[in-house]
């Protein structure tokens, strides 16, 4: 007999099928754990956009002492079937995006160059590594001209809802 579940059931089962699918990926020796450093690709491939700091509390709350540098799904799946429920980390709309843009662009010129994206993001931004810019940068700008077309950008960076 097949049982029945109501929506929001459904739904938590749909997420954490999701959940699992992407923690699955990067489980290289399928043995239900990742490493600790896939954690935030993870987290970003469920359309979550936390900042580093946020990342940090979730591993402080999944990572055990014995399994040091591995995340076991066990552990991984309610925390962040949670942050999901409750919508935590959401992407910035392409609105708010645009105008972050808008505020940088001081020449009001509907664009700014690699140098001018790269100041900000070391001044202002999430820490990134040299490797993290550059393939930021390549896949931005316009090859020819070393703009970003911002507006462009917004709409690449727009995210869909988990659900």
């Amino acid at each position: 007999m097949a049982e029945s579940f109501d929506g929001q059931e459904q739904q938590i089962l749909a997420l954490q099928k999701r959940i699992g699918d992407a923690f699955h990926v990067f489980d290289h020796d399928e043995n239900d754990t990742v490493d600790i450093r896939e954690i935030g690709t993870i987290i970003r491939s469920l359309n979550c956009c936390p900042s580093e700091c946020d990342l940090q509390d979730i591993l402080t709350e999944i990572e055990e002492e014995e399994s040091a540098g591995y995340i076991k799904y066990e552990l991984f799946l309610p925390v962040m079937t949670k942050v999901l429920m409750e919508r935590r980390f959401k992407p910035a709309p392409e609105d708010k995006l645009l105008k972050a843009f808008e505020v940088l662009d001081v020449d009001q010129n509907g664009y700014l160059t690699s140098d001018e994206l790269m100041q900000y993001i070391r001044v202002e931004g999430e820490p990134f590594s040299q490797e993290e810019m550059e393939e930021c940068l390549s896949a931005a700008s316009d090859p020819e001209t070393n703009r970003i077309d911002y507006k462009r950008l917004a709409s690449m960076m727009v995210v869909e809802e988990p659900f």
